[in-house]
């Protein structure tokens, strides 16, 4: 009787021949796309005997030349056959696992992207409700907090031998069981994919208004596109780009993505304090009527500098896009990217929040550093370097458009080839992403609250960032009970959680408040 394969069995796939230098812990095949991917491994024997432990110097050193070669090459590829990963064939036909050549650079590129952009430009805001000294200072605190966890994330991704979490979700059902994990992690990373591009979507349709007028100036003032048309144009050609089939071929937008972010964060706050202040700056913190508004006020800015560092929720799959073995696993230039990406993030972020509060103070608009330039130096900056600076903008924030859509395009996927058994094709993947691309459009027309939007989902996803990571720790690497590697992660985890309710009550009061005066207030 014959039986039916299921996907969840991988084939018994036997390595014949034994290379001279082993290299590669495991074939590859040909994707559905075109890219090259590990196919399912051979079963491996258990981690806790290793195959090679027989061969040791001491043995090795009597015995002559060519056998000892051929004893050294063996345990090289025994070594690698140890360390084969079992993988899932399903992940052959997903956009995040579907190439594994990425590299050190990749890994830069990808982070850069994700960890730099237009949240930058709205930080200032923060400042003006926290002042020079606790704006900072929960400035420095987010950034030194999330690179650690930022390295804990990086170290877990392979901390069970032969498993690789290739996803946030999958390293959290490891760390919390099956369900809770589900329940725990993707509710705020998908709400991070879909916020984030909601909120890409805002930023970049109202800069290229700002890009368009500074362009054509009078010339074009007489039927001008509405906001909403320059949402819709943007959303376009979000939805244009997203046809890249996986996370490794877009590697080269995130690098333009990363480019023009360095590049429009430089300008931006070099522009802002070469100008002159206005005459009625200050740099008091600003206060609300009552004692409940003003901490509500400051909740909410402590959750735009939280989500000045959302980006968690893509380090394992970046990650899992590189290739890994025995003697050279993934986590190696990995790390190496993430601390090239970060020293960038660290030379925008700072100067943009400190500078950019010194010029403007709390007359700070809401809409952060580009609204504050078309403000107060519409007429004082060159046209066409305040157009260069609005026109880098628009390609940033396309590229991080791709980076943070590409988790919530692998769950489509997913969810289709579960139930299919096979890839999806050209129009199923197109179908998803143009889905995804106008329901974010649609979200950023109901909520065109940028700086309160940033808030609450600083606050929302924070665990993410901040707590979760200092769980997993605990709940798979094991630290001894009650030590202070113990206690260091459990506290730090807790107090993660208790900013993340916090913050988030912080930013709907903001969001309320803002709908509140859009609504009873606004002149139209």
């Amino acid at each position: 009787m014959i039986r039916k394969r299921t996907m969840d069995e991988r084939p018994e796939t036997e390595l014949i021949s034994i290379p001279a230098t082993p290299r590669v812990s495991t074939p590859e095949i040909l994707t559905p796309s075109g890219q090259r991917s590990p196919r399912p491994a051979t079963k491996s024997s258990s981690a806790a005997w290793t195959p090679t432990s027989f061969i040791s110097p001491r043995f090795l050193s009597p015995i002559g030349t060519p056998m000892k070669r051929l004893l050294v090459n063996m345990k090289g590829y025994l070594e690698e056959v140890g360390h084969l990963t079992k993988l899932n064939p399903q992940d052959a036909w997903l956009p995040i696992t579907e190439s594994r050549n990425g590299n050190a650079h990749y890994a830069a590129f990808h982070n850069l992207n994700a960890g730099v952009g237009f949240q930058a430009l709205v930080l200032p805001v923060a400042f003006a409700f926290l002042g020079w000294s606790w704006g900072i200072l929960s400035l420095t605190i987010a950034y030194i907090w999330q690179l650690y966890t930022l390295w804990i994330l990086v170290q877990l991704h392979e901390a069970v031998p032969g498993k690789r979490y290739n996803r946030y979700v999958e390293l959290a059902q490891a760390a919390f069981g099956e369900r809770l994990g589900v329940w725990l992690a993707l509710f705020p990373t998908v709400y991070l994919s879909a916020g984030t591009a909601t909120a890409l979507i805002l930023i970049g349709g109202e800069t290229m208004k700002l890009f368009f007028q500074i362009v054509c100036g009078p010339l074009c003032a007489s039927n001008p596109l509405t906001t909403v048309e320059w949402y819709l144009v943007f959303t376009s050609l979000c939805i244009v780009l997203s046809q890249l089939p996986n996370l490794n071929s877009i590697a080269g937008l995130s690098l333009i993505g990363a480019v023009t972010a360095i590049t429009y964060s430089t300008m931006v706050w070099v522009l802002s304090v070469s100008q002159p202040r206005p005459a009625t700056i200050s740099y008091e913190p600003l206060s609300m009527p009552s004692l409940s508004g003003s901490v509500f006020s400051v909740l909410n800015a402590l959750g735009i500098v939280a989500f000045a560092f959302r980006g968690h929720n893509l380090v394992l799959e970046i990650q899992s896009t590189m290739p890994s073995t025995f003697k050279h696993p993934a986590h190696v230039p990995m790390w190496r990217g993430a601390k090239v990406s970060y020293f960038f993030i660290a030379l925008c972020i700072f100067p943009i929040s400190i500078g950019g509060f010194w010029a403007y103070g709390n007359l700070m608009p809401s809409g952060g550093m580009l609204a504050a330039l078309y403000e107060f130096h519409i007429h004082d900056i060159p046209r066409g370097l305040l157009a260069t600076a609005f026109l880098l903008v628009v390609f940033s924030c396309l590229s991080s458009f791709q980076i943070y859509s590409m988790p919530a395009f692998d769950s489509f996927e997913a969810g289709y080839t579960s139930r299919t058994n096979k890839p999806c094709s050209i129009w199923v993947r197109s179908g998803f992403r143009v889905f995804f691309g106008f329901v974010s459009f649609f979200i950023g027309v109901a909520l065109p609250f940028l700086s309160s939007l940033a808030g609450l989902l600083g606050g929302l996803t924070l665990p993410v960032t901040f707590a979760y990571p200092c769980f997993m720790w605990v709940l798979i690497k094991k630290p001894a009970k009650y030590s202070f590697n113990w206690y260091f992660h459990w506290g730090l985890g807790w107090l993660g959680v208790a900013f993340s309710l916090a913050f988030s009550i912080g930013g709907i009061w903001s969001m309320v408040t803002q709908g509140l005066k859009l609504k009873f207030f606004s002149p139209n």
